[in-house]
């Protein structure tokens, strides 16, 4: 017999043989010419890579959507439970520490007040992580010089003095029973951060769906009409702040009781300035319709339509539920309410001004 590698054996003359065992279905210098990428098929995987990132440019922005959503939605719900601690007297639950409570990281509760005021603490601490991550995703999923970018950085900057305001009513003991007009004060500072910051999140959650940013010098008049609008409605929101602190800290049997608190010559000022909230609340009224109306005049949007309306529903609402909380002595329900509609009030106002005060598209050529 001849050997397995003999030229009969293997049928190829010993000149023909390969020096190494070769593949010729893998080797890379054999490919057939049929396989060479042809410009059909490179503009195809560039049309397959496109979809692609189009695809997660489309995921991206959606969960961007949504979460500026939520993030507006759960600060509501911090900032209806924060009227709860100063209704129900229970800022002092932790003491003067903070961020500690009582001077522990997780304490245990020892007390209704003190669960009342960890548990907001606690949301509000979630409040922060959340505005922040709003405000990285901003910035990494978002070009430069978009208008959500500037939102968030705003809303970022909102949340960091929300925290520090609610630090120092703590701090300084500007809770429970005191009734220093610095405490008015200091809350009314905390209110105007507060409404601040839900606009910037409002707007942040505006620009997320693809609406142009603000031009407010194509219509001065307009723009005017709505910064006119939205100072009276933070009027009234403050002049509301020292309404609440004094049903607080004064709370009337009677309706009786209560009218003559307000006109007593010796009154607390808290209770003499509760007296201003309705008026303002009425003047604001008439303003905040009026732009309502004007915005949806100039612009002739659906969009300022619907806003317009949710304003006027807003606004009528409140004034029922104003009524309401004079009569009924402004139970801790109803305050809770009464704060939850004005909040609501805001967003619709901002979105109002931000849908009349969009800036024009470019004009299509030809």
């Amino acid at each position: 017999m001849r050997p397995l590698g003999s030229s009969s054996a293997t049928g190829l003359s010993p000149k023909q043989r390969p020096l190494y065992p070769i593949d010729l279905e893998r080797a890379p210098c054999q490919r057939p010419a049929d396989r060479r990428p042809t410009r059909a098929r490179e503009a195809l995987i560039l049309r397959g890579s496109a979809a692609k990132v189009r695809a997660v440019s489309e995921t991206r922005a959606r969960f961007l959507r949504r979460f500026a959503v939520a993030t507006v939605a759960y600060n509501l719900a911090v900032i209806v439970w924060g009227a709860f601690v100063r209704a129900t007297g229970s800022g002092a639950g932790c003491g003067d520490h903070w961020p500690m409570c009582n001077g522990e990281v997780l304490p245990r509760p020892r007390s209704l007040e003190m669960l009342i005021e960890f548990t907001h603490r606690i949301t509000s601490g979630l409040s922060l992580v959340a505005v922040l991550a709003l405000l990285v995703m901003a910035f990494r999923w978002t070009s430069p010089g978009h208008p959500v970018r500037r939102g968030a950085v705003f809303s970022g900057l909102l949340i960091v003095s929300e925290a520090l305001l609610g630090a120092g009513l703590v701090l300084f003991r500007l809770v429970a029973g005191n009734t220093s007009m610095t405490r008015a004060w200091f809350g009314a500072a905390h209110l105007v951060n507060t409404f601040a910051l839900v606009a910037a999140l409002t707007l942040t959650a505006w620009w997320s769906f693809g609406h142009r940013r603000l031009a407010p010098r194509q219509r001065p008049g307009l723009t005017a009409t709505f910064a006119v609008a939205l100072v009276a409605t933070m009027a009234v929101a403050v002049t509301g702040s020292i309404a609440a602190l004094g049903d607080t800290l004064f709370p009337a049997r009677s309706f009786a009781e209560g009218y003559a608190q307000d006109f007593s010559p010796g009154a607390h000022l808290l209770l003499r300035l509760r007296i201003w909230h309705p008026v303002v609340a009425l003047a604001a009224t008439a303003t905040v319709v009026t732009s309502a109306v004007v915005g949806h005049a100039v612009t002739r949007r659906p969009s300022t339509r619907t806003m317009g309306l949710a304003v006027v529903a807003a606004v009528v609402t409140q004034l029922g539920l104003g009524l309401l909380n004079v009569f009924l002595l402004a139970p801790v329900w109803l305050q809770l309410v009464h704060l939850l509609v004005a909040d609501l009030l805001w967003i619709a106002l901002v979105l109002l001004a931000a849908s009349a005060l969009e800036r024009e598209p470019d004009p299509t050529p030809g």
